[in-house]
């Protein structure tokens, strides 16, 4: 191995052991919307995030595309009572809204 991939391997190792050593490294949960206008999202009893604390995918927001040179709204906005999929990052500061989802029973 060259010096420059001994480098990198050693970089992405480091990398590894502080995610792991990370109060709250990534994670998958689960939400229910409770609220539209502002959105907020109720992870558990202790925790409901707000609109500053969510990174809305696609898959729930409007958006607008444009097909044959016209645009095109796509209204997939999330509803109250909703269940949805969120990545928890950034230490619990932010979540990423992936999609709605079914949680497990």
């Amino acid at each position: 191995m060259s010096l420059d991939m001994n480098g990198f391997l050693s970089d992405v190792k480091r990398a590894a052991v502080e995610a792991v050593k990370a109060d709250k490294p990534f994670a998958f949960v689960f939400g229910r919307v409770t609220n539209t206008t502002p959105l907020k999202i109720r992870v558990d009893q202790k925790l409901e995030l707000t609109e500053a604390q969510l990174i809305l995918t696609n898959a729930v927001r409007n958006f607008t595309v444009e097909i044959d040179d016209e645009p095109k709204s796509v209204c997939l906005e999330l509803e109250a009572g909703e269940q949805v999929l969120l990545i928890r990052t950034d230490g619990g500061q932010k979540y990423i809204v992936l999609d709605r989802a079914e949680a497990p029973t």
